[in-house]
C-alpha cells in the first residue's frame, strides 16, 4: 500500500536520512594509510585481543577473533560470547576463515603488516598498534577505543568507558592512600618457571595502573616494546623494600616448588610475607586491564600478603 506523506514530513525524513548517512560514513587515518567507511560496520573481525576487548566494551560482538579460546583464560573481561568464530592464531590468522565471515571491517595491528594487502581485499582494514617502539600503551589503546567508537557511531559510549576507568582509578588510589599503602614499591611479575619471571617495566601497560594508584614500580629499567623483561628471581633481590604482586595464571605445583627454592625464599618480600596473588590481567590488552588491575591489586594489598604463590 502506498502512503502519501505531507511534503514537510518527506523533507524531514530526507534530512534525518542524510544525517544518518553522514554519521555512518567517514575517513580515518591509521598506520597503513587511511580507511573510508560508507556505512556503519556490522560484521567485524578482530585479529588481536586488545581490539577484541575494545569492541566488546563498545557493546559490539565481533563475528570472529583470533585465538578465541585463549581470551577467556588470559583476558577474561569483558567476557567474549561463545558464539564468536575462531579465525586462527593472532600471529597467523586464516584468511579463508576471515573471508567466509564476510566482514565489513577488520581491526589489526602492524604485526600483520605483511598480510595487510590481502586483508584489505576482504574488507576495509583498520591498523593500529597499541604495542610498538615508542608507543605509550594506554594512550594508544584509548585512541583505538575512541576511533572505533567514531566508526561504530558509539562515541558517547567510548567517552563513558574512559571516564569510568578514570573514576575507578581515583577511587582505588584513595583506598590505598587512606590505608597508608602507597609508600613502598611493587614489583609486578608473571612466572615463566620456578626460576624466571616476566617483570613489568615502566613502559608497560601495567605502569599506567601503578601511576594512577600512586605506587612506584620496583623495577626501574625499560623493557622491550611489550613492556617487560625476563629475569631470574635473583634479579629482584636488590630491591629489598619492594612488595611482589604475582599475576595469574601460574604453573601447577609452582607453590610447592618455590617453597624449596633458595632463590625464592631468600627474597625480602617473601620473608616479610608480602607476596600478593591476583587473578589474570592481560598485560598486552587495551584500556580495560588498567581498571581490572587497579581494583584487584588494591584489594590484594589491603587484604594482606603471604609468602607463597597459589
Amino acid at each position: 500500500m502506498y502512503i502519501k506523506y505531507p511534503a514537510r514530513t518527506c523533507a524531514a525524513l530526507l534530512f534525518l536520512g542524510l544525517l544518518s548517512l553522514q554519521a555512518a560514513a567517514g575517513t580515518w587515518h591509521h598506520e597503513n594509510g587511511t580507511i573510508t567507511l560508507d556505512s556503519t560496520p556490522k560484521r567485524i573481525v578482530a585479529l588481536n585481543w586488545a581490539a577484541t576487548e575494545a569492541l566488546l566494551l563498545l557493546g559490539v560482538t565481533p563475528v570472529g577473533v583470533a585465538d578465541r579460546d585463549g581470551y577467556s583464560v588470559w583476558v577474561k573481561e569483558p567476557e567474549l560470547p561463545d558464539k564468536v568464530a575462531n579465525i586462527g592464531t593472532r600471529v597467523a590468522p586464516s584468511l579463508e576463515a576471515i573471508a567466509e565471515l564476510e566482514p565489513d571491517l577488520i581491526v589489526t595491528s602492524s604485526e600483520m603488516a605483511p598480510a595487510s594487502g590481502l586483508l584489505e581485499r576482504i574488507a576495509p582494514t583498520y591498523v593500529i598498534s597499541v604495542y610498538k617502539e615508542g608507543h605509550r600503551p594506554f594512550e594508544k589503546a584509548s585512541e583505538m577505543l575512541t576511533t572505533l567508537g567514531e566508526m561504530l557511531g558509539r562515541e558517547d559510549r567510548a567517552e563513558g568507558i574512559l571516564a569510568d576507568i578514570e573514576q575507578t582509578l581515583d577511587t582505588q588510589r584513595q583506598r590505598l592512600e587512606e590505608a597508608g599503602m602507597t609508600d613502598r614499591p611493587v614489583a609486578l611479575v608473571n612466572f615463566l618457571d620456578d626460576r624466571h619471571v616476566r617483570i613489568y617495566a615502566p613502559n608497560s601497560l601495567y605502569q599506567s595502573t601503578l601511576d594512577a594508584l600512586g605506587l612506584e614500580n620496583a623495577w626501574p629499567r625499560q623493557g622491550n616494546f611489550w613492556g617487560f623483561s625476563v629475569v631470574g628471581l635473583e634479579a629482584i633481590a636488590p630491591y629489598q623494600n619492594s612488595r611482589i604482586a604475582v599475576v595469574s595464571p601460574t604453573l601447577p605445583g609452582l607453590s610447592d616448588t618455590l617453597a624449596d627454592s633458595p632463590f625464592w625464599t631468600y627474597l625480602p618480600a617473601v620473608r616479610r610475607d608480602e607476596v600478593y596473588q591476583i587473578d589474570a590481567v592481560w598485560p598486552f590488552g587495551g584500556v580495560f586491564p588498567v581498571k581490572r588491575l587497579a581494583t584487584m591489586l588494591t584489594d590484594s594489598l589491603l587484604e594482606g600478603g603471604s609468602d607463597n604463590v597459589r
